[in-house]
C-alpha cells in the first residue's frame, strides 16, 4: 500500500464466451492494459473500431513505475481526451541540471520556443496515467475491457489469431483478425510465438526510492555525477504528483537487490543527499537492471507488436512509455483503414519500418547515455570526468554531456509513405517531421494540434481566409468526400473562408513562420500529425496521390 494512492480493483466480470458455452471473435484484440495498450485500443475505438482489451491483473501498476512524459505523447493524450487530467496532477518541468560533485556544468531546456501548449515534461507516477486511460475507455462502447483475463497460448494462421484466455471461472477461446501485443518486456505471448528479440543487457544496478517529502526544491531534472553524498556513483531527482519525489541511485553491478532495497539501508543513502534535518517517509523502493533491445520487426501476420513488448531501453531518457505510445499513434490509423478496407495489409509493413527506426533511435541514444553515466574502463571514465570538467568553462565539452537525452518524436524522413517536395520550403517541417503546434484562434480549441483528429489533414494558407474564391473552396471541401476522406481546413491571418471550410486565425503569425506558408501554400498531414506532402499551390489531384501513397495504395 501507498501513502499517497488507493489502488482501484477493476471488477471481473464472467465471459459471454463462458456464460454462453462458446468461442468469441472480435475484430481486434489488444492485450495488455498498461499506458501502451490502453493507448491503443483508446485510439481504435475513437475510430468507431470495435475492440477487446485483455490484461491478466485487476488493478493498474504496482509502483510509481514510468514518470516522465514527453511533450509528444501529452499532444498524442489530448487527441485520446487524456492529456488535461495527467497535465493537471503531474509536475510540468522544462529545465534539467546536471552537476559534477558540487557543482552545475550543464542545463537544457526542453522547450526553448514559446507558442506551444504542452511542457517539455510532466512527471506523473504510472499508476495515475493507467487510471485516466481506464476512465476514458470506460466512455467508448466500441471498447470493452476484460481483468484477471489471461492470454495462455496464441496461434495464428493467415487470416487470424486465436487465443486460449484464462479466467477465475475457466477457459475460453477468443479469435480474432489482429492481435496487438502489449503485454511488456517479458512478453508471454512473444515467448508463446517463438519470436526473438535481440540486444544489450546492462551490467549495473539502480535503486529507485520515491520518498513523500514536503521541499522548496523547483520542479525540474536534476543529475548528479560523483556527488559527495554519493561518491563515484550517479544520482537523479524528480519531483512527481502528491508531493513524491522519485531518487535513483546507481549501484554498481556487485549489489545485491534484496539487501539494497531495506528500509536500514535506503534511509541513510537518502538522509546523506538531503540531510538529517529534512524529513521523508518511504513510499516505495525498487532496484533494477535494464536492457537496450529490439525485435527484427514489430509485425508477425496477424499479430503486431508495440511497446516494451517490442523494443526496451534503459530508463535515462524518458524513452520508454513515450515511445509505446508514439508506437499505437503510428499503428492505430493503419490498421484501422486495414480493417475498413481501404489500404493493403501491406500498409502495416511501414508501422514496423517506421517503428523500428524509431526503436533504433532511442536504443542509440540510450546506450549513449548510459555509457556516459556508468564507463566500463577507467579510460572512459577518465574521459567522462574530463568533459564534466570543461563543461563548466567550455560550451563545446556542454554538448558532449550525456545524462539521458531525453524523449523526442522520431523524424520519419526516409518513409516511403511520404512525398518527396517538388517545391522550395524553408524550416523544419519536412515531409516526415512531426508537426509542430502554434497557437490559433477560431476552429475547435486554441492550439493547430488541438484542431487535428484522427483524419487526414490539409492546411490551406492564404493571408485573408475572406479571398479564397468559390472553385477552390468547393474543391477543397470535396476532399472530404473521397475514400480516404481528407478534412481541409483554411489557415489565415484574418478574414473567413467559406461556410463549407473551417478556418484558423494565425493571429501571432506562429504557422506562418513554422511552416514557411505563403498564399496559397499547402500541407498534407497524416492522422498521426506527420507531415505528409507540402506545395506551394493547392493541386486536388496531387492530394489524392499524396493520400495514396501515404496508405500504401499508390
Amino acid at each position: 500500500m501507498l501513502k499517497t494512492y488507493t489502488y482501484p480493483k477493476f471488477d471481473y466480470v464472467r465471459p459471454p464466451e463462458l456464460v454462453e458455452q462458446r468461442d468469441g471473435h472480435y475484430p481486434v484484440v489488444v492485450v495488455g492494459a498498461g499506458p501502451v495498450g490502453l493507448s491503443m485500443a483508446i485510439d481504435l475505438a475513437l475510430q468507431g473500431q470495435r475492440v477487446l482489451l485483455l490484461d491478466n491483473d485487476d488493478t493498474v501498476s504496482i509502483g510509481s513505475r514510468g514518470v516522465c512524459y514527453a511533450k509528444r505523447t501529452l499532444e498524442v493524450l489530448d487527441r485520446m481526451g487524456c492529456g488535461t487530467p495527467c497535465v493537471d496532477k503531474g509536475m510540468s518541468w522544462n529545465v534539467g541540471r546536471t552537476f559534477f560533485g558540487e557543482g552545475e556544468v550543464f542545463n537544457f531546456n526542453l522547450r526553448p520556443q514559446e507558442g506551444h501548449q504542452r511542457p517539455g515534461m510532466v512527471n506523473l507516477q504510472q499508476y495515475y496515467l493507467e487510471d485516466y486511460l481506464v476512465q476514458r475507455a470506460r466512455q467508448l462502447p466500441a471498447l470493452e475491457m476484460r481483468f484477471k483475463n489471461n492470454v495462455i497460448a496464441v496461434q495464428q494462421d493467415d487470416a487470424r489469431a486465436t487465443l486460449r484466455v484464462e479466467t477465475p471461472d475457466g477457459a475460453y477461446t477468443l479469435t480474432t483478425d489482429w492481435l496487438v501485443v502489449a503485454d511488456g518486456a517479458r512478453s508471454p505471448i512473444r515467448n508463446m510465438l517463438g519470436l526473438d528479440i535481440d540486444g544489450k543487457i546492462f551490467m549495473d544496478r539502480f535503486l529507485i526510492a520515491d520518498v513523500v517529502m514536503k521541499a522548496d526544491y523547483p520542479a525540474e531534472r536534476w543529475f548528479w555525477f560523483d556527488p559527495p553524498f554519493h561518491r563515484n556513483q550517479s544520482v537523479l531527482l524528480h519531483k512527481q504528483a502528491d508531493n513524491v519525489w522519485r531518487i535513483d541511485f546507481q549501484l554498481g553491478w556487485d549489489a545485491d537487490p534484496e539487501t539494497e532495497k531495506k528500509p536500514e539501508n535506503v534511509i541513510p543513502r537518502i538522509k546523506a543527499m538531503l540531510g538529517d534535518e529534512r524529513e521523508f517517509e518511504l513510499e516505495w523502493v525498487s532496484v533494477y537492471t535494464f536492457q537496450c533491445r529490439r525485435m527484427g520487426r514489430f509485425n508477425h501476420n496477424r499479430v503486431l507488436f508495440v511497446g516494451d513488448a517490442a523494443h526496451q531501453v534503459s530508463p535515462f531518457g524518458a524513452r520508454g512509455a513515450n515511445s509505446g505510445i508514439q508506437d499505437t499513434d503510428n499503428l492505430a490509423w493503419k490498421l484501422k483503414l486495414v480493417l475498413d478496407g481501404k489500404a493493403p495489409a501491406s500498409l502495416l509493413d511501414s508501422y514496423s519500418a517506421e517503428r523500428c527506426y524509431a526503436a533504433d533511435e532511442n536504443i542509440m541514444n540510450s546506450t549513449r547515455s548510459t555509457d556516459f553515466i556508468t564507463p566500463k574502463s577507467k579510460t572512459s571514465k577518465a574521459f567522462r570526468n574530463a568533459v564534466l570538467e570543461l563543461a563548466q568553462d567550455y560550451p563545446f565539452a556542454r554538448a558532449l554531456v550525456n545524462s539521458g537525452r531525453l524523449s523526442v518524436p522520431s523524424w520519419l524522413v526516409d518513409s516511403p509513405l511520404n512525398t518527396p517536395d517538388a517545391d522550395d520550403f524553408a524550416g523544419n517541417m519536412v515531409p516526415g517531421a512531426p508537426m509542430d503546434d502554434a497557437p490559433v484562434q477560431g476552429g475547435r480549441g486554441s492550439w493547430l494540434l488541438g484542431d487535428m483528429d484522427t483524419r487526414f489533414q490539409l492546411l490551406y494558407y492564404v493571408q485573408d481566409a475572406g479571398q479564397v474564391d468559390a472553385a477552390t473552396a468547393q474543391a477543397l471541401a470535396a476532399l472530404a468526400d473521397a475514400a480516404i476522406p481528407v478534412r481541409a481546413t483554411v489557415v489565415a491571418a484574418q478574414g473567413q473562408a467559406p461556410a463549407q471550410l473551417p478556418t484558423l486565425i494565425d493571429a501571432q503569425g506562429a504557422i506562418r513562420q513554422r511552416y514557411d506558408m505563403q498564399d496559397c501554400s499547402c500541407y498534407l498531414l497524416r492522422p498521426d500529425q506527420h507531415v505528409a506532402a507540402r506545395w506551394r499551390q493547392f493541386d486536388a489531384a496531387k492530394v489524392r496521390v499524396a493520400v495514396a501513397r501515404a496508405t500504401g495504395n499508390a
